[in-house]
């Protein structure tokens, strides 16, 4: 039997455990927000699906651009986004990225090249395309990274995306966060072929499927992916096999599946599937897996501070950006 903790790197196993409870105890808080009627409108929680976000966005560079779902608070958070301002704009807060006018689905910051937040599923998989040709067209060595869900496979802009990323050989990773159930239909009664690199290769795109729940497979995945893409070989496509614990939204009542299956998966949280292998490895003891706790309590408890303290958008400034503004 192999050892669990073998080849376990402990900087980079201890830096994904730690973005990974980040994500979680945030979008735990956020889900008590909610109830709470602090967070309004829309909100889908990302617990569970930890492991993609955390492993792809640790091998990104920090002009790399990444373009994601309304499922993106773990992305956001991970590609360097504060959590002061993730929660403001979730509060509707003016200190929020977005200055309280996108809310949970519409997460941007420029400064870190997080460009959204979409909420049209499919919608963005050509935005990120064009982001792409931007940089190849300048000659940029930067890559953008697109998140989406199966669902968004059976939507006609994945197939305009990836033929034109591959036509004109674009420097774009396409990571499709296979969740199995969209938002509420099961992948095998919405599509006719269920492997879905199989659909990537059809466009000549270069295609693997990582298991989503291993942190650092999904990271070596990345990696590799990213080493094509780099090289000037054109984009990549990675199938991300995961499983979000949480219902599809919080309005969600989760008829479309039972919840023998939800604790089958609730058996491979990426979260303690990682501390395991640290464990093993004799990277991680009680006491800094406590610390490490304590250090993200206090982070999601400064977040929240922050958030009821900030104040709404002036009303007189509500009308602000609706129109590009004259500079003298």
């Amino acid at each position: 039997m192999s050892d669990p903790g073998r080849d376990v790197d402990r900087e980079a196993g201890l830096a994904l455990l730690h973005m990974m409870l980040r994500i979680r105890r945030m979008e735990e808080k956020s889900a008590e927000l909610y109830s709470a009627e602090k967070i309004r409108g829309f909100l889908h929680l990302y617990i569970g699906e930890e492991a993609c976000a955390a492993g792809v966005m640790r091998e990104l560079r920090p002009d790399d651009a990444v373009v994601a779902t309304y499922r993106e608070h773990g992305h956001a958070l991970a590609k360097g986004m504060s959590m002061r301002a993730i929660m403001a704009e979730m509060f509707g807060k003016v200190t929020g990225c977005s200055r309280g006018r996108g809310g949970s689905m519409h997460l941007f910051d420029a400064a870190t090249r997080f460009c959204g937040g979409n909420a049209i599923v499919g919608g963005h998989l050509p935005l990120a395309v064009g982001l792409g040709l931007a940089d190849a067209m300048l000659r940029r060595p930067r890559v953008t990274v697109c998140f989406f869900g199966e669902g968004a496979v059976a939507e006609g802009e994945f197939h305009e995306a990836m033929n034109l990323a591959a036509l004109w050989r674009l420097p774009v990773l396409f990571c499709c966060e296979n969740n199995l159930y969209a938002m509420g239909t099961a992948l095998a009664r919405s599509e006719s072929e269920v492997d879905l690199v199989r659909k990537a290769e059809a466009y000549r795109v270069p295609a693997a499927a990582v298991d989503g729940m291993d942190a650092l497979a999904v990271g070596a995945a990345a990696r590799r992916a990213l080493e094509h893409v780099r090289a000037g070989e054109g984009p990549y496509f990675l199938e991300l096999r995961t499983f979000r614990f949480r219902p599809h939204s919080m309005f969600d009542p989760e008829l479309y599946r039972n919840r023998a299956e939800v604790d089958r998966w609730r058996e491979r949280d990426p979260i303690a599937l990682l501390e395991g292998r640290l464990r093993a490895a004799g990277h991680l003891t009680d006491e800094a897996r406590a610390r490490l706790e304590r250090d993200v309590e206090a982070e999601v408890a400064d977040a929240v501070a922050f958030a009821e303290a900030s104040p709404l958008e002036p009303e007189g400034e509500l009308d602000r950006f609706v129109h590009a503004e004259v500079r003298a």
